[in-house]
């Protein structure tokens, strides 16, 4: 089954109105790829979500960076995935790992929103990933597969989710998995999905990779084959961003 192409921009706690428009400008000014080769996805603060929306080209779509994990009530500072809807946002982002580090989102916790989010009609990118420290002790595959575990206890249906694999020391550092790296994660993701959700969620669901992608590094990135794209940080906030998603046609050559 062949997995479209997927490019998120995560903005993170970053812009002004103006920063923002201008950005958007310079995205509705792109010539990229059409939607049957690739889903474009950018993920402003929540502050800018609807000017976004409203000046956003049609072809591109929002996301939330975070929403909690059950029904609005006396949660002050916490934005539903009900309003999310209400305001006509169809993406989410969950589990990034600056969320699992500062402010200790456990996998638990993660799985809980994940599923939230999704059982409120919302699409979601689940973020997943290890630390420097992990990856030197050997221990990639079993974080990555716990962190998916706790994602996989409480959702059924995967139409929805996108995977980000984003290894926490690639993360804002400049250093990035080679394409070698990232592919073999990618793949022993791949697997574990095979083995413990089912050979068609395996191959249906997109993994795609973040952690320092620019210009320069994007298409050899691209070219790997359980690569299925991009979430995309400090990148995102500048042209660049456009040869990333032209990136996406190294998969049909």
């Amino acid at each position: 089954m062949a997995r479209k192409f997927f490019v998120g921009g995560n903005w993170k706690c970053n812009g002004t109105t103006d920063e923002v428009k201008k950005i958007v400008t310079i995205l509705n000014e792109a010539e990229v790829p059409s939607e049957d080769v690739v889903e474009v996805v950018v993920s402003p603060p929540f502050v800018f979500l609807t000017l976004v929306k409203s000046l956003l080209r049609s072809d591109f779509h929002v996301a939330a960076q975070n929403c909690w994990v059950r029904k609005g009530g006396a949660f002050t500072g916490e934005i539903s995935a009900e309003m999310l809807v209400n305001l006509g946002i169809p993406w989410v982002i969950i589990g990034h790992s600056e969320r699992r580090a500062l402010l200790n989102e456990s996998n638990e916790f993660v799985g809980d929103k994940v599923a939230y989010a999704l059982s409120r009609g919302l699409k979601v990118i689940a973020c997943i990933g290890e630390t420097l420290e992990q990856r030197e002790s050997g221990l990639t595959m079993a974080v990555v597969a716990a962190q998916t575990k706790a994602i996989t206890e409480k959702v059924t249906n995967w139409e929805n989710v996108v995977l980000a694999y984003e290894p926490v020391w690639a993360i804002g550092t400049g250093k990035v998995a080679t394409p070698a790296q990232a592919q073999e994660v990618h793949c022993e993701l791949r697997k574990w999905l095979h083995d413990n959700v089912g050979a068609e969620v395996a191959a249906s669901t997109r993994i795609i990779y973040g952690g320092s992608v620019n210009g320069a590094n994007c298409k050899e990135l691209a070219a790997q084959p359980d690569v299925d794209g991009f979430l995309v940080g400090g990148a995102s906030l500048k042209p660049e961003f456009i040869d990333i998603i032209k990136a996406a046609t190294v998969k049909k050559n």
